[in-house]
């Protein structure tokens, strides 16, 4: 992934996290199965791309929200990184589904390019709002083109608001990593948010990564 070269601890860490959850995402991690695997399964048992997609945003949004997938993710607890584990595989879990997605809309999930894109999906609508500080436009007719298109320099400031938004948010989620710990209630918690969350990473990579054939 594109980073920018900086002696600045805090951001190298922040940097650090987004390769790992991009990595994980995309080629899987533990119980997680690679993007690639999850959209061809899905693809194979759907009558077309976009049901295959929507099988997808459902059955993470579940599998999400009825497990809150915090363990069987190796290699979190080895993370330097002070976002709680739990919200870490959330994010993971969350990429994995807009990865997929970009997959099955013809997208290379590989390109530094579309990797930035997946973890933008990981912040919801405030996405478009980074993306169009940064002067692209979402959802149109060339959006694979333009993506492909997007520079270096643009990725590492495009990251660098990703990384920020993704810390605050774990700050703000807080509570909801330590209701995690109590046994029923907290499980209900965390589950609902991890539910929502993965959702809303779905219904933002619809939108982000139009189909392939548009442009």
């Amino acid at each position: 992934m594109v980073s920018a070269t900086s002696g600045d601890d805090n951001s190298s860490l922040i940097q650090t996290t987004l390769e790992w959850i991009a990595n994980a995402g995309i080629n899987g991690l533990g119980v997680l199965p690679s993007a690639k695997q999850v959209a061809e399964e899905h693809l194979s048992r759907a009558a077309s791309v976009e049901d295959a997609i929507n099988s997808i945003i459902a059955w993470r949004t579940t599998h999400a929200a009825s497990t809150g997938f915090i363990t069987g993710l190796g290699g979190i607890a080895a993370m330097p990184v002070t976002i709680p584990a739990g919200l870490l595989a959330s994010y993971a879990l969350g990429a994995n589904t807009a990865a997929a997605i970009a997959y099955l809309r013809g997208y290379d999930i590989y390109s530094e390019q579309v990797r930035t894109m997946v973890l933008l999906c990981l912040i919801g609508k405030a996405g478009e709002e980074v993306l169009k500080n940064a002067g692209i436009t979402i959802g149109t007719k060339v959006g694979q083109n333009l993506v492909k298109r997007i520079p270096g320099r643009v990725l590492i400031e495009i990251n660098k608001k990703i990384g920020f938004r993704l810390i605050t948010k774990a700050g703000e989620k807080g509570v909801v990593n330590v209701m995690k710990m109590v046994p029923l209630v907290g499980g209900v918690v965390g589950g609902t948010f991890d539910g929502i969350f993965v959702n809303s990473c779905g219904k933002t990579a619809k939108t982000v990564f139009v189909q392939a054939s548009d442009k």
